[in-house]
């Protein structure tokens, strides 16, 4: 019997999946490269597509939209209309467009479409990801679920949770009083919460509430759509790259004053050894991610990384933390070795790394 590779069962299950097109420009490819392996069916304008589901009964609706980014961009005011639309407000939505355009991209987010490829692109890495959307779909609608469903789960070992407990409780003791007056001069800087809650994605896609100091304004997260777009040190680095995973903002103006000198110091990472004492993630490991970001992480190549703990340090820090030439994929391949390869040894070599490492000059 032979073994199956990685992409075995895009090109054996997803025969069934239906896909909805619109569009001229990338039509030949689309339907040379991906029609024998999905049922689709091709519009030429966006109307002819909004007229074909107008059509569709609750039996026959496509399970993904992939349509082109028309001329006069009337693709963004019709994912608007399928959002209000009871029947169709949930199908998986794609966007392809021939030309690269940092507005295009940042509608998208703003939109929330499942994902945006700019042409050229791989069209077996599409492939992938369609039929990726279309599983994840019907497994759980969300990441929290999904954790249920991982294959392979990480147990902590009892040595790993010990050092955590041992360096996380008398670290967060001999803290509070430094705890206490970041707290007072946070409250003093700027309006706002002292803490800063945001929902990561730590080990086996688990969900769960990561604590910083604030460090930022209070409407940092509504703008991070544009300056993901215009500010990411970790922006697509090849030629046709649909979008980077990570997002990480040069020179980022949302951050306060005081929170300059509390991310120089790293004292804004220190309500998370509270995460560490609950068991949400450990001293050293790959950092837990936002959910935008570990959305983008589900091929079968990286979401490895998520099959290894999460941490408040580890390679990366270590190792390239704020030097600009440092790339996407470099950072993801330390994080794969990492949840390969971890052990006692290498999480006492990290920590003692980790002491130089915050007196880099970073500007990211």
């Amino acid at each position: 019997m032979t073994n199956k590779t990685a992409t075995d069962w895009n090109e054996n299950s997803n025969s069934q999946i239906r896909i909805a097109y619109a569009g001229l420009e990338l039509k030949e490819l689309v339907a040379n490269d991906l029609a024998s392996y999905f049922r689709i069916d091709f519009n030429n304008t966006i109307k002819e597509l909004e007229d074909y589901l107008g059509d569709q009964s609750i039996l026959t609706i496509p399970d993904i939209i992939l349509v082109e980014v028309d001329k006069d961009e009337e693709c963004f005011a019709l994912v608007d209309r399928l959002r209000h639309n009871f029947l169709l407000n949930g199908l998986i939505i794609v966007m392809l467009s021939t030309k690269k355009d940092k507005k295009q991209v940042q509608k998208a987010m703003q939109l929330k479409l499942h994902d945006f490829y700019t042409y050229p692109f791989s069209t077996s890495d599409l492939r992938e990801r369609l039929n990726f959307l279309v599983k994840f779909k019907l497994i759980k609608p969300k990441l929290i679920e999904l954790s249920k469903e991982v294959d392979i789960t990480y147990k902590m070992p009892f040595g790993k949770r010990f050092l955590d407990l041992f360096i996380a409780g008398g670290m967060f003791i001999c803290l509070l009083p430094v705890m206490a007056l970041v707290a007072i001069a946070i409250k003093l800087d700027s309006r706002g919460p002292i803490f800063y809650k945001s929902k990561r994605v730590g080990t086996g896609y688990k969900v769960f509430d990561f604590y910083k100091f604030r460090s930022m304004r209070t409407d940092a997260d509504q703008l991070l759509a544009q300056m993901a777009v215009d500010n990411n040190q970790y922006a697509a680095e090849e030629e046709g790259s649909a979008k980077a995973a990570f997002v990480k903002i040069k020179n980022d103006p949302r951050i306060t004053k005081l929170g300059n000198f509390l991310r120089g110091s790293s004292l804004d990472e220190l309500p998370q050894l509270f995460n560490i004492i609950r068991g949400d993630m450990s001293v050293v490991g790959n950092r837990p991610l936002p959910v935008y970001e570990a959305e983008m992480l589900t091929s079968n190549e990286w979401s490895m990384r998520f099959l290894g703990p999460a941490g408040l340090t580890g390679l990366w820090q270590i190792s390239r933390r704020g030097k600009e030439d440092m790339s996407e994929r470099e950072r993801k391949k330390l994080d794969n070795f990492y949840a390969q390869k971890y052990s006692l040894w290498l999480d006492l070599k990290i920590i003692i790394g980790t002491v130089p490492a915050l007196f880099q000059k970073e500007k990211v």
